[in-house]
């Protein structure tokens, strides 16, 4: 197993310890470097800016992804650890100083299943930590240091639902947790859900292959509050319009991933000519990972309760 130490300033981390959010972006300044270090559901954890050479908390990885910062903070909102849209574009300007942008790109390290040490749990960095380290490092568990961290981190946190026992089992149980399917084992969140559907679907749109990207929502097709998971085959992308539509029934996705309209839009508003032109058509924009691609449970489901046959 691999871990990430990534350095963060004491605002960000306090912010967040008294929020207590479910889901966290550990943003960086710039889009540019993509996040390549860990796995899905592999532990990134939260070090203090010096002199505070400790280990504060952590989450573990969903995905990195670069956004603007205003669809960051649609994402994420305060789980960004900041209260505002505009405190957010103040701390990205404060690293970037020479980019005028005004809305900059910013790398987005989606976490889920935060944790947060009060002061008195706090970690020593491992004796290998050098204070020339700006961004992080990464450990491997099958090192002796790496090892030392872990166990270090599993005596002060409890990890989702999985039992804290030491030896073999709790080896297999920590592999588990790691790629494909964390991300549909793991306790998700609204931002992650947004970020892996939006990136699933290669930022197109899956009806007219809209690639402008403010103009993009992650779809629930069962809704979080009908008890629809936040998973990538619980969603889908959708332009705006046709997401409204969708979640009132105009528009569904058949279980063989064909559009239907409802005659309704028509009989109800007296127009809809530009959505009855994709009436039938198959899904040409859709995930290539299969397992990504719309769960015929959650399509029968909307076709069912939602659509307005």
């Amino acid at each position: 197993m691999k871990i990430w130490v990534g350095v963060t300033d004491k605002d960000w981390f306090e912010y967040l310890t008294r929020l207590e959010p479910d889901e966290v972006n550990f943003w960086q300044p710039s889009g540019s470097r993509n996040f390549r270090v860990l796995q899905p559901g592999e532990p990134f954890l939260f070090k203090l800016h010096s002199p505070n050479n400790y280990i504060v908390g952590g989450g573990f990885f969903v995905r990195y992804s670069a956004l603007p910062t205003s669809l960051a903070w649609d994402a994420f909102e305060r789980k960004n650890g900041v209260s505002s849209l505009d405190d957010l574009r103040t701390r990205v300007r404060k690293y970037r100083k020479e980019d005028k942008s005004v809305d900059p790109v910013i790398g987005c390290n989606v976490l889920a299943e935060p944790f947060f040490l009060s002061r008195s749990q706090w970690i020593p960095v491992p004796s290998s930590w050098s204070g020339s380290i700006v961004q992080g490092k990464s450990y491997q568990t099958s090192s002796a240091e790496g090892q030392a961290l872990w166990h270090s981190v599993r005596q002060v946190i409890t990890i989702g639902h999985t039992a804290m026992d030491s030896g073999q089992a709790t080896q297999e149980s920590d592999e588990m947790r790691f790629g494909a399917e964390y991300l549909t084992r793991g306790r998700l969140g609204q931002g992650a859900f947004r970020v892996l559907v939006t990136d699933a679907y290669q930022r197109r749109c899956a009806v007219t292959g809209e690639k402008t990207l403010p103009v993009l929502d992650a779809a629930h097709i069962k809704p979080f509050a009908s008890s629809g998971p936040h998973r990538v085959s619980n969603g889908i992308l959708l332009r705006s319009d046709l997401h409204k539509l969708f979640d009132l029934g105009y528009v569904t996705v058949t279980p063989d991933l064909h559009l239907e309209v409802s005659p309704r839009l028509r009989e109800e508003w007296h127009n809809g000519r530009v959505y009855y032109e994709h009436h039938g058509q198959e899904l040409e924009f859709r995930p290539a990972d299969k397992a990504s691609l719309p769960a015929r449970e959650y399509l029968q489901w909307h076709n069912e309760y939602v659509f307005k046959s």
